[in-house]
């Protein structure tokens, strides 16, 4: 049978989704403990790949079992036992049975992240590897309106890393959402499916638009240009987190 899990994790203190040679991965902890559980290695298979330091509200994965004594919606609780024993920030939020054509990746119909940045004077205390500080006050209808000339089907290759391994880099993005509470920014991007740095790009991007460097017209001509070299920079991962996947 095909179980799918919801997954919280706190990114700051792991090397990403994906399991490595080296460093502690948020893969190979829910792997290890699944092993632990079922007397067996499992693999899982997941919605979409983190990066360092990017954190989920609501990351999904899939595994498969042959059998099991132990009730499916019961496999949370004893994954989150298991995982807290070992110190992780990573909570399984939910545990179900689900059919066997259920895809985590490729069943994917729109993908919600959310980048958080703190627009004050000062930095916090509390929200240390939660957010990005920019201390600058940034212009919120300056990049509501940038945002916009990135809505809809293009070719993206000026918005995503050197490391990205996607043959194509055309991608259709849902809508953009800028909005302000209190002191924190919010930025969601809605998608299909993203480059690899695409939502920290257009993040790194926006806040130029926000500093008054770049207008409309500008970001238009950087998403034409095509080089990765005209963009704005890589958003820190610290503020970036997964929000939500519809399927």
């Amino acid at each position: 049978m095909r179980i799918k899990i919801k997954i919280e994790y706190d990114g700051s203190s792991y090397i990403g989704w994906q399991k490595q040679d080296s460093g502690k991965s948020i893969q190979e902890e829910i792997e290890n403990c699944l092993e632990e559980l079922f007397k067996k290695k499992i693999i899982l298979r997941v919605a979409g790949r983190t990066d360092a330091g990017v954190h989920a509200y609501e990351q999904v994965a899939h595994f498969d079992l042959e059998k099991t004594n132990i009730a499916v919606d019961k496999i949370s609780f004893a994954l989150n036992y298991l995982l807290k024993k070992k110190n992780n920030k990573i909570v399984i939020l939910k545990s179900e049975k689900i059919s066997s054509s259920f895809d985590s990746r490729f069943s994917v119909k729109e993908k919600t992240y959310l980048y958080k940045i703190l627009n004050r004077s000062t930095p916090s205390s509390l929200f240390k590897d939660r957010l990005w500080f920019i201390p600058q006050k940034l212009n919120l209808d300056l990049m509501k309106t940038a945002a916009d000339t990135l809505i809809g089907k293009f070719d993206f290759n000026a918005f995503r890393s050197s490391k990205c391994q996607a043959k194509s880099s055309i991608r259709s993005i849902k809508y953009i959402k800028v909005k302000r509470i209190n002191y924190i920014i919010e930025i969601r991007v809605i998608g299909k499916s993203f480059l690899h740095n695409q939502v920290r790009i257009i993040v790194g991007t926006l806040v130029n638009a926000g500093k008054g460097i770049w207008d409309k017209k500008k970001v238009s001509e950087i998403l034409s240009s095509k080089n990765r070299c005209e963009a704005g920079p890589t958003a820190p991962p610290h503020g970036l987190y997964l929000e939500k996947i519809k399927y």
